[in-house]
């Protein structure tokens, strides 16, 4: 491998119990390989943003491809680093699941207000493994990968950190840890960068925290800076 794979990960458990007490330490304990390297925030209370662009500006003397992902994913294929690579040899950004479309108003990439209501399966692409464990539970299959997207989800974002300091894109830290993913994806759709979802299968252990009175507050600040 001539890339460095670089997970940015934040934790809330310390960096001793990460490789034993979450799904992705656990995964990154089996897969050892020398070109794989990890930012470990450990015992985390900082906004996912804020950590984010910290990782992106140490790779500017230093690039890598880098998986912005959460701690609470188990990776079961052993190929994910060709997928990665497979996947960013036609997106600039990859992710597991995404919309094909954006509307106004739409504050998450699977619905289409902020009342929970799904959109259309044909808008839909990606496969996301579900469960506390391996194997997955259930495997929610929104619709075929390597579709092109308007909205990525969070949770495993993939991207050559040469790509983000050419454009200049970042996230933006005043979305924490709710819609940090729906903003930076349209800051990437305003400066041209093309997203699409990719074949690698992992279990979330998380069905994720929408609709809560922190998501609607960043809702609200949303809103405010995108205006729709």
């Amino acid at each position: 491998m001539e890339k460095k794979f670089r997970f940015v990960v934040a934790t809330r458990v310390s960096k001793e119990l990460f490789a034993t007490h979450t799904a992705l330490g656990k995964s990154l304990f089996i897969y050892r390989y020398p070109f794989v390297e990890v930012d470990l925030y450990d015992t985390n209370s900082r906004g996912l943003p804020e950590i984010y662009n910290e990782s992106i500006e140490r790779a500017k003397d230093d690039p890598a491809i880098l998986i912005f992902a959460h701690d609470d994913i188990y990776l079961t294929d052993f190929f994910w680093p060709d997928r990665i690579l497979n996947g960013l040899s036609l997106f600039e950004i990859c992710g597991l699941a995404g919309n094909k479309r954006r509307l106004p108003g739409q504050p998450a990439w699977a619905f289409v207000n902020d009342k929970g209501k799904w959109d259309q399966s044909e808008n839909l692409t990606g496969v996301v493994g579900g469960g506390l464990g391996f194997p997955s539970v259930n495997i929610s299959y929104f619709g075929p990968p390597f579709q092109e997207a308007k909205l990525l989800d969070g949770v495993l974002l993939a991207v050559l950190s040469e790509m983000l300091h050419a454009k200049g894109l970042r996230f933006d830290p005043r979305f924490n840890f709710h819609l940090y993913d729906s903003d930076f994806c349209r800051s990437a759709e305003q400066l041209g960068i093309k997203m699409g979802t990719i074949d690698l299968s992992l279990v979330h252990q998380s069905s994720g925290a929408y609709f809560t009175e922190s998501w609607y507050k960043n809702f609200d600040k949303y809103l405010e800076k995108w205006g729709e």
